[in-house]
């Protein structure tokens, strides 16, 4: 019996590749698809209101829950099936109905989910769509007038896909329902598990293309605010290299572009970045649909590239002149350091040189004062040995003032040894 221990969720992880199947579909069939953006507080998503509003739904038609913990789940809610999925910035509700209705596109597929169900959602929608699933039908003509009748000509893709398994078609526009729009005309020989690829990548290619597009709108007020940093950012450069102002005040000012950078970068970080990664998303899951072109249309590859690609140009494009802009401040910063300790050098220079100035008086001073105590002591000197030579005057018969002129040499020689051996030890 095999007994090495597994690794700490060894059997989620593998699980997590099987997680969210495909569903088997047959044509024709009908899908309504919804993806909420949950709201966020002040503690972040909650994710439990996500799961408790899925129970509200299945509560209403006696359908079973979902494990604890699943962010996914699949099952039958009346004569529907429901393919409900958590990820990690919104909720996917996707039913399936067999059979499509005489009127093509009609809202009534919407309404499996409740009125007042949708308004007590915990969050916004992000988009919607119903997709028409429908045999193919004999003649491609028919088909064309069909996708010319249903989309608007001016934005409408059509295309081939997996080995032309079978045609989608869809134009990206929002119909009077509120809903976008997509079409898949299926082949014969397509099964139940590639037809449910089929509308699982249209699901996925409409939520990745709209919550890439969430960027776009902060990139653009990005933009405006980065236009007026980088009037500032330019004028403080240009009076560094004049020297219009003092340094310190320029750069306090070029901190406070810089503390205004970071609390952009730091505000539009995740969304950027997660725009990327839809985007990247977004091209994969139409690659793997191996497109074909139908009756000289558009394929949807070429309608991304024509008008969802500028889109996500002009998001880079400001995360870019984001990063740039906070490089161009950083260097600036650098520089106008520099300058300031090359000023505060010479300014401590110049102090060193006033110093070693001051210390040069004070040593002429002090020599001064040096040779006017050595006068005022021998002049005290003097007189005290002159008071105590005074008797020998009768013995040598010379007068004070004689004696006091030869004791007066001596005395100043000794005095003016005894300060400079004074001088020299606390010297050392």
């Amino acid at each position: 019996m095999f007994s090495l221990d597994d690794y700490p969720q060894r059997y989620e992880l593998a699980n997590e590749l099987h997680a969210r199947p495909s569903p088997a579909l047959n044509a024709p069939a009908t899908a309504a698809f919804l993806a909420v953006k949950p709201t966020r507080n002040a503690a972040g998503r909650d994710r439990d209101a996500d799961r408790a509003h899925l129970i509200d739904l299945l509560d209403r038609f006696g359908a079973p829950h979902p494990s604890p913990d699943a962010n996914h789940y699949f099952g039958t809610i009346g004569r529907y099936q429901l393919k409900w999925e958590q990820h990690t910035e919104i909720v996917t509700y996707t039913v399936f109905a067999d059979g499509v209705g005489s009127r093509a596109f009609d809202p009534a597929a919407f309404d499996v989910f409740p009125e007042d169900w949708l308004q007590n959602a915990p969050g916004k929608r992000v988009t919607s769509a119903q997709i028409r699933i429908d045999t193919m039908p004999e003649s491609q003509a028919d088909m064309n007038e069909a996708i010319k009748n249903w989309f608007v000509a001016e934005s409408v893709a059509a295309t081939w896909v997996l080995d032309r398994a079978a045609i989608v078609a869809g134009d990206f526009r929002i119909d009077p329902a509120g809903h976008m729009r997509f079409a898949a005309f299926i082949g014969e020989d397509a099964g139940p598990r590639r037809i449910g690829r089929i509308v699982q990548r249209l699901c996925e290619i409409e939520t990745y293309k709209s919550m890439s597009m969430l960027g776009l709108p902060q990139a653009r007020q990005l933009q405006a605010k980065l236009g007026q940093l980088d009037g500032e950012l330019t004028k403080l450069v240009g009076a560094m290299s004049r020297a219009d102002e003092a340094p310190e005040a320029t750069l306090d000012e070029l901190l406070q572009i810089s503390s205004e950078l970071e609390d952009l970068t730091a505000a539009t970080s995740f969304r950027l970045s997660a725009t990327k990664a839809y985007e990247a998303l977004v091209n994969q899951r139409i690659q793997v649909l191996r497109e074909e072109r139908f009756m000289g249309r558009q394929t949807m590859s070429e309608f991304m590239m024509r008008r969802y690609d500028p889109a996500m140009r002009t998001i880079k494009s400001a995360e870019r002149q984001l990063g740039s802009m906070a490089e161009r401040a950083k260097r600036a910063g650098d520089l106008l350091r520099t300058r300031v300790d090359v000023q505060r050098s010479e300014q401590n220079q110049a102090l060193l040189a006033s110093m070693d100035r001051r210390a040069d008086l004070q040593l002429r001073l002090q020599e001064t004062v040096e040779g006017l105590s050595v006068v005022a002591i021998s002049y005290y000197a003097v007189s005290l040995a002159g008071y105590l030579a005074y008797p020998l005057t009768d013995v040598l018969g010379i007068s004070k003032g004689t004696l006091t002129a030869a004791l007066t040499l001596p005395v100043v020689a000794l005095v003016w040894l005894g300060v400079r051996r004074i001088r020299h030890s606390i010297g050392k």
